[in-house]
């Protein structure tokens, strides 16, 4: 399993719908291959609360280890990634949702006074929520509170989580009210970043070398090795097989030859497309063409 993005990092996936953009999920940094999800934004803010083990928490250009009870605040539009720490496994529970689930309508006084004081700040990306602060302590009580909303919907399930919702950025709003009031500064770095992202996206099934990543940050080989590995936790090159691999997994699907597929990712033969995937996926291409997907509950922890 992988985070699938558009070629600006975007998303694919879906959190909710436009009636009610909410997605309440209960996720495992183990499912992912490799222990990570890779880095991605969307428009909907994301609520994370930590139910067991710990995480490598990324957004924007800061890092936290949030531990079983910890939580965390991603601001819509917020670049983010987690990583497995040691190999342990974690478990967390993940509450998403659109901002004009919260304001009904554009250009209302909820939409401009109380919401995109928030979302549309660039130095307000992350909070972590900790119990030790009682207002915080309450935000991941009700975070969890909406979790069990969804295991056993009553009537008034989306009435009852949008109060949920409401009240807990009633006190995100009363915190953030009180911060400096300082104009966000442009963060070159993570644009940089996004550039990176996107050249390898469009030409990753070509013959990229470390010399035209480079180009396209305009920065010199090194420094883009050192730039990419701090960010992204992995080298260019295995980030770049790493993508190829993932981009095969739709189209084992629909194609029934393994050398068509290799040669469309930009594997120059099937026997290394193979390997590769294998070291990936734990299993062969046509293993994974053959086998019948299964979807398993994840029990509430």
């Amino acid at each position: 399993m992988q985070i699938i993005t558009q070629k600006n990092q975007k998303e694919l996936k879906e959190h909710g719908n436009y009636a009610f953009p909410v997605n309440i999920s209960i996720e495992k940094i183990e499912s992912y291959e490799k222990g990570l999800f890779l880095w991605h934004w969307h428009p909907e803010v994301e609520l994370t609360l930590i139910l067991s083990g710990e995480i490598e928490y990324q957004v924007e250009d800061n890092t936290y280890m949030l531990s079983a009870g910890d939580g965390i605040f991603c601001n819509s539009n917020s670049l983010h990634s987690g990583h497995m720490k040691d190999g342990k496994e974690c478990t967390y529970l993940s509450v998403t949702f659109h901002p004009r689930f919260l304001y009904g309508y554009e250009n209302s006084i909820l939409s401009t006074k109380y919401v995109n004081f928030i979302t549309f700040n660039e130095l307000w990306a992350s909070l972590v929520l900790k119990t030790s602060v009682l207002w915080q302590k309450e935000v991941l009580e009700n975070i969890r509170q909406i979790y069990e909303l969804s295991q056993n919907e009553p009537a008034d399930f989306e009435l009852r989580v949008h109060m949920l919702l409401l009240n807990i950025w009633q006190k995100f709003y009363q915190y953030f009210s009180l911060q400096p009031d300082h104009a966000p500064k442009p963060k070159q770095h993570l644009q940089r970043l996004r550039d990176i992202l996107l050249f390898i996206e469009e030409h990753y099934n070509q013959e990229l070398s470390l010399e035209d990543v480079a180009k396209s940050a305009n920065i010199c080989k090194s420094e883009c090795c050192r730039f990419f590995k701090k960010h992204m936790g992995m080298t260019i090159f295995d980030y770049i097989l790493y993508l190829k691999i993932q981009n095969s997994l739709p189209l084992l699907k629909k194609t029934d030859s393994i050398t068509e597929v290799a040669s469309m990712v930009g594997f120059s033969s099937p026997s290394y497309y193979s390997q590769i995937f294998k070291r990936y996926m734990k299993c062969t291409p046509m293993e994974y063409k053959n086998k019948t997907p299964k979807f398993n509950n994840i029990p509430y922890i």
